[in-house]
């Protein structure tokens, strides 16, 4: 009995394992890393000691198809460690760009130049940034189950180099300011009021879409003018805030008061449509159960835009008003972070730095002399050395 290592046809740099077991001969080509092969040969000898198995027809040695182990990572892996809305994003990712091109491929055939060749054509056929990254991360993780499984010894998603331009990974940024926002809350309360609270709360908080749909009144303490960000609402589903921790925001007395009323008016359609009890989702449809979210943006969001003169925005640039118009108007940056609930005031400045109000003039001049002399001396020196350099 014996299992054995080598290249097939000498120096062509492709590895082989051969084994000789009962009068039985089979050989299974591996790939171009030898440590694989290695690490192949080892489970096989255990294999073959123990009794686990038998060469018979075409079936002594397999590798795994990176499909086989993307069944594995999407079913067990990520539901474990990612939230739901992750989980539906993976999926989506596998079925319709990684699988088609890497499905059938042995997981040891994978190259490094493969996975970054497939990203940067990504890039070029014109994807974000944002979602390349999730698709390497999506390899990456599938590869990391033939790494644990002793099949790769490095993972080929890993160190693929420069993919992204660096201009291209933060975002364009282009909110509403005072006048449009205000136009904005005025169309919602003429022609959609009763979602005018939504995009009120949106508008003076900075929180995210799913925080908003994900409020309860418990979260709401109308004495201190707080909310509690304790959960966020996505595709149906309750998940935690994005960076996991629960914060605090403040609201403003326009906001206190318009909640306040919300609630009210919510008493009393409860009595009025016969609910058992009023619903604890802050923002509800007319059955009293959460708004979702896609459906809230096409047929409410969109469609008071189209009322307006304004530009079609996303939801998510009513954060962005937020906190370009606190910042503008000097408001500490540490407090519109904390409200925001970025992970750090850096984060907080590297988006919004151009919104950050200063001395900039003033420090500008500052480069001056005293009285703006030299500017004076400099340009009539300059005109004499033009003069007398044209008698030359």
């Amino acid at each position: 009995m014996g299992v054995k290592v080598r290249e097939k046809k000498k120096d062509s740099g492709v590895w082989w394992i051969f084994i000789d077991h009962q009068g039985r001969r089979r050989a299974k080509k591996i790939g171009r890393d030898k440590k694989v092969a290695e690490n192949i040969a080892k489970k096989v000898e255990a294999k073959l000691v123990l009794g686990d198995m038998r060469l018979e027809g075409n079936k002594a040695v397999t590798v795994a198809t990176f499909e086989e182990y993307a069944n594995t990572w999407k079913t067990l892996t990520v539901p474990a460690t990612c939230k739901p809305s992750t989980t539906s994003d993976y999926k989506g990712i596998l079925k319709n760009h990684v699988l088609p091109v890497f499905g059938k491929s042995m997981v040891n055939e994978i190259s490094r130049f493969m996975v970054k060749r497939f990203l940067m054509q990504k890039i070029t056929d014109g994807f974000a940034s944002s979602t390349v990254t999730h698709m390497k991360n999506a390899i990456a993780g599938v590869l990391n189950l033939a790494v644990d499984d002793e099949v790769l010894a490095t993972n080929p998603a890993h160190s693929v180099g420069k993919i992204f331009k660096r201009q291209n990974l933060k975002p364009k940024i282009d909110p509403f300011n005072m006048d449009e926002l205000a136009t904005l809350l005025d169309t919602c309360q003429d022609h959609f009021p009763q979602h005018y609270p939504l995009i009120l709360t949106l508008a003076r908080t900075g929180i995210r879409f799913g925080e908003g749909l994900g409020l309860q009144w418990n979260d709401i303490d109308f004495q201190g003018r707080f909310i509690t960000i304790e959960r966020s609402l996505s595709k149906g589903r309750v998940e935690t805030p994005k960076n996991g921790q629960s914060r605090k925001v403040d609201m403003s007395q326009q906001l206190t008061n318009t909640l306040r009323e919300l609630k009210h008016l919510r008493k009393v359609e409860t009595l009025k449509r016969g609910w058992a009890r009023m619903p604890e989702w802050v923002f509800v449809t007319m059955k009293g159960t959460p708004l979702n979210h896609s459906n809230w943006r096409n047929r409410v969001f969109y469609k008071i835009l189209e009322k307006t003169s304004l530009r079609k925005i996303r939801v998510h640039d009513l954060r962005h008003a937020y906190a370009t118009l606190r910042i503008s108007k000097g408001d500490n940056i540490a407090d519109v972070s904390k409200q925001l609930g970025h992970h750090s005031v850096k984060f907080t400045m590297d988006i919004y730095y151009h919104w950050v109000p200063g001395g900039s003039k003033s420090e500008v001049d500052g480069l001056d002399d005293l009285g703006s002399v030299a500017t004076k001396r400099n340009l009539s020196a300059t005109n004499k050395k033009g003069a007398n350099a044209n008698l030359r």
